[in-house]
């Protein structure tokens, strides 16, 4: 029986295990998607205990909590930390098969030193252990110890960016701190609130003064480093409409005017269309995720507002619209780098084909199907994008892994990902599906690691 979690945590094989030593962990990491919070990162924000570092807006713990029949009080609500704390380590502690015990004791040991396995009884030995090792760290304290190079935050175009200026003026951080361009708001023309979101961008009274605003404050975006930009959405649309109608259609939403669902449609196409053109001339990578479900219990959303675990995989068909809406930018060679990602696992052989329509000379792969996101960043559906993107695209093109958290212990998830790519790369070679070529394997592994990122985000020193 092998050891808990030790040096070799799911390593079968000897030749996985010398891809994983020699040539993934030593890499640094890019984190191009995470939420982050760069006043946090400038501030340099120490943290009091464990709980506030680990369970505060980790809607991936919360969800698990209420799962284990956790009262709302012990999760978001008004019990002490250390009440939280032990409620987490009791729900932990039987959560066999779940990424977050995988991720949460790499955590403990990398940052920690605790190798033991946290449970209800443990729970006071690592609050008392981790709470005095974090006296010695602080949020960039954690993210240099994470070998981090850069990382892009997430931000809206209204956001003054005061903080990464003050980090870039500062000088003192040798981390890239980059925002992200995350203009959902701008295209939410459903929601009740929309005008009043609009006059955070100035004065606006037509569709092309909303597209002219929008491509102005992405221009502001890349003169502080913005490498990226990042959409979520149910589904990716595309529907067609002259720009007459689609002015049309802005008007009614300004006078107050929920417009129908066909013309939301309309409009979302025509203004990521607008966008898509902007990030391929100003060299921004279009990320769009989608094949989600928001907020479905209304209860929890009333009381805690959106991203509290409340969200599911959805269904709705996306795939044609999909490849329509990268046609149309294709079709004037004015497709941007561009990252798919959806939340519906059944949508990943679709995914890839639909993005080796796309590909070019322009970069290597161009259009990337996204690491195993959300609900699928566990060790089956990493396995499942990595092998098919192997088997329906290009796999050493693969820019890899990300966090998408708001937490600064996350960077462990960059470890879990280069084990499990390691011990699948590991097995075809001694199954004799590939063959024992370190020189091509050291760079698909490095490659998927960093480098890759690296040369497709343009963040090379």
């Amino acid at each position: 029986m092998k050891a808990f979690m030790d040096r070799d945590f799911l390593l079968s094989t000897e030749t996985a295990k010398h891809l994983y030593h020699d040539f993934a962990a030593p890499q640094p990491i890019i984190d191009y998607h995470c939420h982050l919070s760069p006043q946090e990162i400038f501030e340099d924000r120490k943290f009091e205990n464990i709980t506030q570092v680990w369970l505060g807006g980790d809607h991936y713990k919360w969800r698990l909590m209420r799962s284990a029949g956790v009262d709302e009080r012990y999760i978001t609500g008004d019990a002490t930390d250390r009440e939280k704390f032990q409620k987490w380590a009791e729900t932990l502690g039987l959560a066999a098969g779940n990424p977050l015990y995988h991720w949460s004791h790499l955590e403990l040991r990398n940052y920690f030193g605790y190798t033991g396995a946290l449970n209800g009884d443990t729970a006071e030995e690592v609050w008392q252990l981790c709470n005095e090792k974090l006296k010695e760290l602080s949020a960039r304290r954690l993210i240099v110890n994470s070998n981090v190079k850069a990382l892009c935050t997430t931000d809206d175009p209204a956001d003054s960016l005061e903080w990464h200026k003050k980090i870039a003026e500062d000088g003192s951080f040798g981390v890239k701190v980059l925002p992200s361009y995350r203009p959902d708001k701008a295209l939410g023309i459903e929601k009740e609130d929309y005008v009043n979101y609009l006059a955070r961008l100035g004065t606006i009274r037509s569709f092309a003064e909303l597209a002219g605003a929008l491509k102005e404050r992405l221009a502001f975006f890349v003169s502080l480093g913005c490498r990226v930009s990042d959409h979520g959405m149910e589904s990716v649309p595309y529907a067609e409409a002259t720009e007459a109608e689609v002015e049309a259609i802005f008007r009614k939403r300004l006078a107050g005017e929920i417009p129908s669902a066909l013309e939301q449609k309309q409009f979302k196409t025509a203004l990521l269309l607008e966008l898509g053109r902007e990030y391929h001339r100003l060299g921004v990578v279009m990320q769009l995720h989608f094949g989600v479900i928001r907020d479905n219990s209304h209860r929890v959303f009333r009381a805690l507002g959106p991203d509290a675990g409340i969200d599911s995989i959805g269904d709705q068909p996306s795939i044609k619209e999909l490849a329509a809406f990268l046609g149309a930018l294709d079709d004037t060679d004015e497709l941007p780098k561009t990252i798919l990602y959806s939340l519906n696992p059944n949508d990943n052989a679709a995914l890839v084909t639909v993005m080796g329509a796309f590909q070019t000379g322009e970069a290597v792969g161009k259009v990337q199907h996204g690491s195993a996101w959300w609900f699928n960043d566990h060790k089956a559906g990493m396995v499942e994008q990595l092998t098919t993107l192997a088997a329906d695209g290009y796999l050493a093109g693969f820019v890899g892994m990300l966090t998408d958290s708001r937490s600064f212990l996350s960077y462990a998830r960059h470890e879990y990902f280069r084990r499990i790519l390691c011990e699948l790369l590991g097995s075809w070679v001694e199954n004799g599906e590939y063959p024992n070529d370190d020189k091509a394997l050291r760079t698909i592994v490095e490659g998927i690691s960093y480098k890759n990122a690296e040369r497709y985000f343009g963040l090379a020193e």
